[in-house]
């Protein structure tokens, strides 16, 4: 335990120094930023932060749609940790895309969001089955009925994932599509895509973090839970 909360905590403190730094450098360098673009480079110096919470929400999302495969069809404890820990990161991390892209759109676009835009509003459908799949686990009796019912919903979630992440390349209106392999026509320049991978690799740090501490919180609360019944058949007996 002692080992596992100590490894948690480094991730994270790792993980959010070089965000800090990753920040730091959009807003005080990266020299190839056009004032002439997106109105100014100040709305896009939030693409460090915003594309990197939207890369890890897809990890979280890949995190849930393996644990409901694994429960669904095998019903292996292992299984649900993983499909627990993904919808509460995929809740986290999404909620980061979700306030983070109406800063972009506001200062970019005039407006903070833009119904008709596909990735936008299938990113906030996504992060909408996370928070569903966050309080109904925890509003739900933990039975193997629920958890089949929940497992069903997160293959749904997860299938929104390709969706949304090819909605620029079949469907392009206002988001901008993130092209990090550089080329005559395409492609972030060097200095931004450093700091993008810089950023991306920080909030792994977070991500890693965050989920061994949250699935070290739901083995506790399981755990009082099952000392709880214990308990109260005790009383019974």
């Amino acid at each position: 335990m002692v080992v596992t909360k100590g490894a948690s905590l480094l991730f994270i403190i790792i993980g959010l120094v070089g965000a800090s730094i990753s920040i730091l450098l959009g807003f005080l360098w990266v020299p190839s930023l056009d004032p002439s673009t997106v109105n100014g480079p100040e709305s896009f110096r939030i693409i460090y932060w915003h594309v990197s919470f939207a890369w890890c929400s897809f990890l979280a999302f890949l995190l849930l749609f393996t644990g409901s495969i694994i429960w669904y069809l095998k019903k292996d404890e292992i299984g649900w940790r993983f499909f627990s820990v993904g919808s509460d990161m995929g809740l986290l991390f999404g909620m980061g895309v979700i306030t983070s892209g109406p800063i972009w759109g506001s200062v970019a676009w005039g407006k903070p969001w833009d119904w008709g835009d596909l990735r936008l509003n299938s990113f906030a459908l996504l992060t909408s089955v996370a928070l569903f799949l966050v309080l109904a686990r925890r509003a739900q009796q933990d039975t193997n009925q629920t958890r089949d019912t929940l497992s069903i919903v997160g293959l749904f979630g997860f299938s929104l994932v390709p969706i949304t992440a090819m909605a620029t390349t079949w469907y392009q209106k206002q988001h901008p599509p993130i092209i990090v392999v550089s080329s005559e026509e395409t492609g972030l320049p060097s200095d931004m895509l450093f700091v993008l991978i810089l950023s991306f690799i920080s909030f792994c740090f977070i991500f890693v973090g965050f989920s061994i501490i949250t699935d070290r919180i739901h083995q506790l609360e399981l755990k009082m839970e099952n000392n709880q019944k214990n308990l109260d058949e005790g009383w019974l007996n």
